[in-house]
């Protein structure tokens, strides 16, 4: 039980964060060279998944301290979450004021997220077990991957476009492994095309090498989470 109760308060503790650090993306001006409107950066809507994400990881705490506090698959997955969301909790804090730290942190948060998500079933309670940890895992899949492009352009390593074309194929590619190994849980995948899409209407009309990557990235996807539906 003690581990259930870890985790519902690292899930609290990470969903309060936003109230005490206020994140509107990376400051453009942390970076050597200023992230104005870095392509690589999905539209602003598609960070409000974000609170289907808090809530879902909450609801999986609570339940799972309240009804399965004691069930070995559940306690699986429990540890390692826990230590995502710990990363996580002050995360915005260290976004705010130090780019290379926080992408540093969120690699770390997707590692042991992944871990966790390897860990669930599909077999009982799939709606509160699997789901809350494939959405997670598959933003941060995304985003991790969108942290390296700002890098990549802000710290002048190559082109803002060029940064965003290596950090989209290392995440369509990513992805596609994971969901592959996954194939139960195709909501992992619909997250990363959810990022997809947000970047294609942040570029519409402009790179078209960026738009065919993310838009053959989605095609890849559908296709992987639709083999295993």
């Amino acid at each position: 039980m003690t581990k259930a109760i870890l985790l519902l308060l690292a899930a609290l503790a990470f969903a309060a964060a936003p109230f005490f650090s206020p994140f509107n993306g990376f400051d453009p001006n942390l970076y050597p060279v200023p992230q104005d409107d870095p392509p690589v950066q999905p539209a602003g809507y598609a960070f409000a998944i974000w609170g289907p994400i808090y809530l879902g990881l909450i609801v999986h705490a609570g339940f799972g301290l309240w009804k399965r506090s004691s069930d070995p698959v559940w306690d699986s997955v429990r540890l390692p979450l826990t230590l995502s969301l710990v990363i996580g909790a002050p995360w915005l804090m260290v976004a705010n004021q130090n780019p290379p730290a926080a992408t540093a942190m969120i690699w770390g948060m997707l590692i042991t997220a992944l871990w966790a998500f390897f860990k669930t079933s599909d077999a009982q309670d799939r709606w509160l077990l699997q789901t809350p940890v494939a959405v997670y895992a598959g933003w941060l899949s995304a985003a991790s991957f969108v942290a390296i492009g700002l890098m990549l352009a802000g710290y002048g390593v190559v082109s803002e476009d060029t940064a965003a074309l290596i950090a989209l194929a290392l995440a369509v590619v990513f992805a596609f492994v994971i969901q592959g190994r996954t194939h139960r849980a195709p909501e992992y995948g619909a997250t990363v095309v959810w990022a997809l899409v947000a970047i294609m209407i942040a570029n519409w009309g402009g790179n078209a090498a960026i738009l065919g990557l993310a838009g053959t990235g989605i095609v890849a996807l559908v296709f992987s989470w639709g083999r295993s539906s």
